[in-house]
């Protein structure tokens, strides 16, 4: 919707009613039209160069423009300064149309999706962009989700539906929606034309966990909740069909309004040049007015007396008026101090940046068949400057697939394999699998390497048999058999799915379930058990039981949970069993994989019918009801037999612990800003080696009010500063306010993190606390945000970029991370699983995140490096070519004459001197990838912005402005002594003396030379001769008189030895000082650069060597890596029987069944997650650390 039609009334509550269309139109509510895009095509003209005079530079020739349309004042034709205006403009507009191009047909595919909307009695296929709300839709399985909708009925029991959210919160396993009981039963579509049903909720917002709503039908009211809605870009599984009623629709939806603004990114180089421009426009205005004066002096003293010889013009009325006009007309002469044609050469520039990027084959990824993409041009160099990087962890980190790699199983450690001599080897891709051919059940692309657990089975080790057991029974996976043997598990976590996918393989396959039962596979035979009750799973149990009846009649628990709640309940028996198990858990945490602890009970048939009896009240009472059911839990798992441990691998993506290392060795913080619990994200911390033990202190912050959260923040600063008075907003007193400068965070010697929950970073992003967390992060090595909305990733980006003059780079691979990367200096998105929002949003894309340490150690330092030096050199060159004029103006009666000709002036930027200089910003490096790599180090100039700031700009003016003094002065003198009175002649002197000078400037400033710049140096030099003799030619001054006056004048001037010998002193005295200081400065003062550059060419002497890069392994020693990314209800939705099909369940259902059974739950899905806030105590074992990304020896 455009900008001018957007309804700013401010919506405080929404009604919508059901197949009414007149009623719902008169509220005005968005269309399901979304629009990404910046411009369409009547606002893309004006919107783009009002975005383009942003840049003060485009102004500033525009001003010029005008001026030299003047005659008075002009002394340059007005074509030197409108074409490559145009130029700029024109290639600028192309590019930003081809970006929103793409835009728009992204727009466009999605916004022509079909959906099936219910309309005068009958199902038709609509566009999504025709879809109004209060519109009933139909959605078949694996389509996405085209609006924020009610569910009203599906095609499962009791209106339950399956939704995929990865784009919404990145996470891949399935949850369940249910419909209201009153509208379950409206699968028919003549029901659903007479449902009128009037909906009253929330207006939009973008809490993405949260819906709050009422729902009005046939005189009743019912409440509506978060679980009663799907929402835009979920898509629907494992169910065949379903309907429901469009509440929001378009930019009111929630994955939209999560989406943030698209802003105008300029870089830190953009805003530089903007304050350069100004203060070159500054400098043009002394320089001006010091010659309009001198000619207002001249006219004055020495003018008036030649007016018979050179009579003032008509409009020239005194001397004052002469110095006025000579203002102006040297404000254009001089305006070559900035020429137009940098912007056009920084834009030519970047797009090379930006193709190199997508060129660079170590960075395509063969498997997806993906390359990295540079989606914008405009952000090359900042990626060389990057201080802050805030990563999501689900698909971005990690690969989201969990496996089942070790266990341990009555003292005994299964996973590992050993060679010949006992030695434990690494798995590597060329090891030989297991072979599973004995079950015909098996899932083929499990994958387990040690046979020995194999053979534990085929002995029938009855430990071992019942460890598989447990996990064959103790879930709330649905199964799902689409043919014979061919089994597929809807699994509630990924964990689970992998759990008791181990235990198919191994030969216990979980078939089947109904409400009452669950059956087997042991081994080739059918077992039934009844399944008697699910003690299911919660965020402060961090446990789940089942109890089930085995054909022979005993009745068993099983229980999986976090080894510190297990090992507190086991029986004593189970003690030395429990130390050599807690030994095994301790490896398994020290690799990284995410281990639980596995245990059962064997129960009296008395005690258990007694203890069913208090269940069965429990469940009934309305007070206190999940307290009491805790208790009985609490009760009936004692005395647990222990039977050993799983260790699964939530499997990173290649090379992160490696990248994450160098990075950090660039000085680059990373921080973690990830939806999922606070286990997971920390056992995941470790696995990266983000979160270690030999840190000094892991910060857990998770208070509940604003106090709390206050509380621990001011705790953990006087912790890290050792203070022991802190101010009352939690600040350091203003005694110590010296503590918080920057310096001081670098003085920090020790290692923290800090680990912060959703809610409790709720409160601190108030403005009372802000400042503490940020300072809390700061002096933090490692940053992790759990339970975050994706608003909230936001607000920490858009916090550490208000509050720090820092450059950020967000990264992400879901619709979640849209408005973090939207609100980050550079975005870059990861084409993974999980859609392709993110990467529509990004500014850069590729398929893995190791890739982000080449983008930025690389290609990232080489923009910065290469812009900065082009900078430099064209403003040194600038400044050299424009400030003759300045000293020629004191000897010509600061008549606004020029030195060089119009067309000299005309070509010097666009032809002469433009191809050397791109050549140089295009391919110069100072180190080789490699070394970019090896020696991360390197990256820290870009951060603290040395190469290219307001004092190397000084400096090199200062240089352009030495070397315009000798080239004006030394000719001069020299053409004094030679007698020669020819101003033209002096004036090719001066050019051709200025064009080598400067080629061979940057000859010398070039790091890395290669065909392209030899050709394009020499190359400039020999065209400058060419065209100098060409117009100065008999042939041109015969077509062209006016035009090309000066006949000869090269072929004499040049014939000259003398001529010849200035030109050579010229550049001798111009290039040689800057030369000393550069060699001096090498040899006496060397930069970390300096001595990789003297260390690379060493190497190329001796030969190539391999880079053999360390393997970052981790090596924790935590007591428990626990971490089951679970939820709550499931096992209340399973003994319900609401997932089960009704055939299915009344072809099962046992007559023997206790009657509570149909009253298991009542509110299976109101319950919302708990966030379980545990601070892990971290032992004080050191690992080793990585000290830099190779082997090689640190350069000192």
């Amino acid at each position: 919707m455009a900008f001018w039609r957007r309804n700013t009334h401010i919506e405080k509550e929404r009604h919508v009613k059901a197949n009414a269309w007149d009623y719902n139109a008169k509220f005005c509510y968005a269309d399901n039209h979304i629009k990404t895009s910046k411009y369409n095509i009547f606002t893309f003209l004006p919107i783009n160069l009002f975005e383009q005079f942003q840049r003060v530079a485009n102004g500033y020739f525009l001003v010029l423009l005008i001026l030299q349309l003047i005659p008075e004042i002009s002394s340059l034709s007005w074509f030197t300064t409108i074409v490559p205006l145009v130029l700029v403009l024109l290639i600028t507009a192309v590019k930003d149309a081809t970006d929103d191009y793409f835009r728009h047909k992204s727009d466009q595919q999605v916004n022509n999706r079909q959906s099936q909307v219910l309309i005068r009695g009958s199902l038709q296929n609509e566009k999504w962009m025709n879809v109004r709300v209060g519109d009933i839709i139909k959605l078949e399985n694996n389509q996405f989700v085209a609006a924020d909708i009610l569910l009203l009925c599906s095609s499962e029991p009791y209106g339950l539906c399956y939704i995929e959210t990865a784009e919404l919160d990145g996470e891949t396993n399935l949850k369940v929606r249910q419909a209201l009981t009153v509208t379950s039963d409206l699968g028919d579509v003549a029901k659903l034309m007479n449902f009128d049903g009037e909906v009253i909720c929330e207006p939009p917002n973008n809490k993405l966990d949260k819906f709050t709503g009422t729902l009005y039908w046939r005189d009743n009211k019912y409440p509506l909740d978060n679980d009663n809605m799907l929402l835009r870009g979920c898509v629907l599984r494992n169910t065949e069909w379903c309907f429901g009623m469009v509440i929001f629709a378009g930019l009111q939806t929630k994955l939209m309004q999560n989406c943030g603004r698209t802003t105008f990114k300029r870089t830190s180089i953009d805003k530089l040049m903007n304050t350069l421009v100004l203060w070159i426009f500054a400098f043009l205005i002394c320089m001006g007015v010091v010659l309009a004066i001198g000619n207002t002096v001249w006219e004055s003293w020495i003018g008036r007396n030649f007016q018979v010889f050179l009579p003032w013009a008509e409009s020239q009325r005194s001397a004052v008026f002469s110095g006025f006009l000579a203002f102006w007309s040297y404000i254009i002469i001089l305006n070559t101090v900035v020429p137009i044609s940098l912007y056009v050469s920084v834009e030519v520039l970047r797009l090379g940046h930006s193709y190199f990027i997508n060129w660079d084959r170590k960075m395509y990824h063969s498997q997806t068949d993906t390359a990295a993409e540079a989606r914008t041009t405009t952000l090359n160099e900042e990626l060389g400057q990057v201080e802050f990087i805030f990563s999501d962890k689900t698909g971005t980190l990690t690969r989201n697939i969990m496996v089942f790699s070790k266990c341990s199983i009555d003292g005994r450690t299964y996973g590992d394999v050993y060679n010949e001599f006992d030695q434990k080897v690494e798995i590597t891709e060329k090891t030989a699998c297991v072979d599973f051919s004995f079950n015909p059940l098996c899932d083929r692309r499990f994958k387990f390497y040690d046979s020995t657990l194999v053979e534990a089975i085929k002995l029938e080790d009855p430990a071992v048999w019942e460890f598989f057991r447990l996990l064959a029974l103790c879930h709330t996976v649905m199964p799902e058999e689409k043919s014979e043997g061919h089994l597929v598990y809807q699994a509630q976590s990924p964990d689970e799915g992998a759990l008791v996918t181990a235990a198919r393989n191994f030969g216990f396959v979980f078939r089947a379930r109904t409400p009452e039962t669950i059956t087997l596979c042991e081994m080739g035979r059918a077992v039934t058990y009844q399944l008697l009750a699910i003690l299911d799973f919660n965020n402060v149990r961090k446990r789940m039981s089942v109890i089930v009846r085995n054909p022979q009649g005993q009745i068993k628990l099983y229980s999986k949970g976090a080894d510190t709640v297990i090992f507190d309940r086991l029986d004593p028996r189970s003690e030395d069993l429990m130390y050599t198990t807690s030994e095994h858990l301790s490896e398994f945490a020290g690799e990284g994989l995410r281990t639980l602890a596995l245990a059962y009970k064997d129960l009296d048939e008395d005690d258990f019918e007694i203890w069913m009896k208090k269940l069965l009240f429990a469940s009934t009472v309305i007070e206190n009801r999940e307290d009491q059911l805790g208790a009985l839990y609490e009760e009936i798992e004692q005395g647990l037999k222990l039977l050993g441990a799983t260790a699964i691998e939530d499997k990173l993506q290649e090379g992160v612990p490696e990248t994450i290392a160098c990075l950090n060795l660039a000085d680059i913080k990373i921080w973690v800003l990830t939806g999922d619990k606070l286990e997971t994200a920390m056992n995941i911390g470790y696995s990266c080696n983000m979160l270690r033990d030999d840190m000094n202190e892991v910060f857990v912050v998770s208070g509940h009010t604003l106090q709390e959260v206050q509380q621990q923040l001011r705790s953990a600063k006087e912790h890290i500063l050792g203070l022991s008075r802190v101010g009352s907003a939690g600040d350091v007193e203003k005694t110590d306010t010296f503590l918080r400068d920057s310096v001081f965070e670098e003085t920090i010697i020790a290692e923290y993190a800090l680990v912060i929950n959703g809610h409790s970073l709720a409160h601190a992003l108030e403005p009372l606390l802000e400042h503490i967390l940020l300072d809390v992060a700061c002096l933090c090595k490692t940053v992790i945000c759990c339970r975050v909305t994706p608003m909230q990733k936001a607000q920490v980006v858009e916090l550490v970029k208000r509050h720090k003059r820092a450059v950020t780079l967000a990264i992400g691979d879901g619709a979640n991370d849209v408005s973090m990367i939207k609100t980050a200096h550079i975005g870059v998105g990861i084409s993974g699983q999980e859609g392709m929002q993110a990467v529509l949003a990004s500014d850069y894309s590729f398929a893995q995140f190791r890739y982000l340490q080449r983008l930025l150690l690389v290609h990232g330092r080489w923009s910065y490096f290469r812009m900065c030096n082009f900078l430099c050199y064209f403003f040194y060159k600038n400044f050299a070519f424009t400030l003759v004029h300045f000293w020629y103006g004191f000897f010509c009666g600061f008549s606004a004459q020029t030195v060089y000709d119009q067309w000299f002036i005309t070509l010097f930027n666009i032809v002469y001197t433009s191809l050397p200089v791109l050549a140089m910003g295009l391919f110069d490096q100072d180190v080789d990838d490699r070394n970019s790599l090896r020696y991360p180090c390197l990256y820290k100039p870009g951060q603290q912005n040395l190469l290219f700031n307001k004092r190397q700009f000084f400096l090199c003016a200062l240089q352009g402005m030495g070397t315009s003094f000798l080239l004006f002065f030394i000719p001069y003198g020299a053409f004094s002594v030679m007698v020669k009175e020819d101003q033209q002649a002096f004036a090719v002197t001066i050019a051709t003396s200025l064009v080598i000078v400067v080629s061979v400037q940057i000859g010398l400033d070039k790091h890395y030379w290669t065909a392209v710049n030899h050709l394009f140096v020499w190359g400039s030099i020999t065209i400058y001769f060419a065209i100098l003799f060409a117009m100065q030619s008999n042939g041109m001054f015969g077509i062209f008189p006016s035009n090309f006056p000066f006949v000869g004048t090269a072929r004499s001037c040049l014939s000259e030895q003398s001529v010849w010998l200035v030109i050579l002193l010229t550049t001798v005295v111009c290039v040689v000082p800057g030369l000393a200081v550069s060699f001096l400065r090498v040899d006496l003062f060397p930069t970390l650069t300096d001595k990789v550059r003297r260390l690379q060419q060493s190497r190329k002497r001796e030969g190539p060597q391999g880079q053999n890069l360390r393997r970052v392994r981790r090596t924790s020693s935590r007591r428990s890596a626990y971490a089951f990314s679970h939820q709550q209800g499931y096992g209340e939705l399973i003994t319900s029987g609401k997932n089960m099909r009704a055939s299915a369940v009344s072809s099962a259902r046992s007559p023997g069944r206790t009657p509570h059974s149909s009253n298991w739950i009542e509110n299976m899905l109101k319950r919302k997650n708990e966030v379980s806030c545990i601070s892990d105590e971290s032992s004080d074992r050191a690992k080793n650390r990585l000290p830099s990304c190779s082997t090689e020896p640190e350069l000192h």
